[in-house]
């Protein structure tokens, strides 16, 4: 018997890339990257998206960023994660980015 092997779609690496904060239920907050910003939190919201907002429903949009190309913004993703919930808070209370990671270094946070 033949198996049919899945046909991979490749994995574009560059157009738009979002990076985003939403805000759920619990009032915690979660950071993504995406290509689709709509679809992305619409899948939150149906838990179906990350593991982490299945049981934290509803999610909401609270900050985004959009790249160009993907390294940068899984980069970014991973810089805000590190971040404390401080520091997310001042960024989605509309705090510059680059002065939230300037500060978050000079506190000796490594990002």
């Amino acid at each position: 018997m033949k198996t049919r092997k899945r046909k991979r779609r490749k994995f574009k690496r560059e157009g738009k890339f979002w990076v985003y904060i939403v805000e759920c239920g619990d009032d915690t907050f979660y950071t993504g990257y995406t290509p689709h910003i709509k679809k992305r939190i619409e899948l939150h919201n149906k838990g179906k998206g990350a593991k982490y907002t299945r049981d934290r429903r509803p999610v909401r949009l609270v900050w985004k960023k959009k790249y160009h190309q993907f390294k940068p913004a899984f980069k970014l993703e991973k810089t805000i994660k590190r971040l404390t919930r401080k520091q997310k808070e001042i960024l989605v209370g509309g705090r510059r980015l680059d002065m939230v990671l300037k500060e978050a270094r000079k506190n000796g946070k490594k990002i």
